[in-house]
């Protein structure tokens, strides 16, 4: 009979649960729910890796290594090195798709705009170590960005315009909608590493102050 066992994620700090005795000898699971408890570590051992050496200068040997696991316990899920990092970027579209969905299902005012950002500001100070592993690889991700989510990024731009052009709201408040994004975006991605050594707790506190002075004569 397998054996579960519980696993700390070195990025999260989250228990993982993986089932001893069902992976195959090179590593490799035998089913579906330990194949997404490992591909979930394999994730996150590349994503601590790409952030602290680049992407450039980490090979899979290293993620395998760190793991205790084999090269092919990696192939086994992923093709190749790119791969993983096309899975650590879906990860970030996540957040724009959530957001795309909210303002899909009708007219979005501007109290509903705050609520969208106020999620948003959570879920990426939930994901820091995601846009601080963007800000270090972006010559890798600007590549993997043309080739495969050009149209997703302009999908995202339109829907953001078509929210943002909508004449029942006042000018005033349509400023105040865009303002408020760009200080969520300028603070938690384009910013870089400048606040990386600012609690999630403060920055995020700080941040909802902005977006609430901002939205508040919307």
């Amino acid at each position: 009979m397998s054996r579960a066992s519980a696993e700390t994620s070195p990025i999260t700090g989250a228990a993982e649960v993986t089932l001893r005795g069902r992976e195959r000898p090179d590593g490799a699971p035998a089913d579906g729910a330990v194949e997404m408890s490992t591909r979930d570590r394999i994730l996150d051992i590349a994503l601590e890796l790409f952030t602290e050496k680049g992407f450039d200068k980490t090979s899979l040997r290293e993620i395998a290594d760190r793991l205790g696991f084999s090269k092919a316990a990696i192939y086994y899920h992923f093709a190749s090195k790119e791969d993983i990092l096309m899975a650590l970027h879906l990860r970030l579209h996540e957040f724009g798709r959530e957001a795309l969905d909210a303002i899909g299902q009708g007219t979005v005012t501007p109290a509903v705009w705050a609520t969208l950002l106020e999620g948003l500001i959570d879920k990426m100070l939930d994901q820091r170590s995601l846009f601080l592993f963007h800000e270090r690889n972006q010559a890798a991700l600007e590549y993997l960005h043309k080739e495969h989510h050009e149209a997703e990024h302009d999908d995202f731009q339109l829907r953001f315009r078509q929210a943002l052009a909508n004449t029942d709201i006042s000018v005033e408040g349509r400023v105040r909608m865009a303002g408020a994004l760009g200080a969520v975006m300028s603070t938690l991605v384009l910013a870089g590493e400048v606040f990386s050594d600012v609690p999630s707790d403060e920055l995020g506190r700080q941040l909802r102050s902005v977006v609430e002075d901002l939205m508040g004569r919307a």
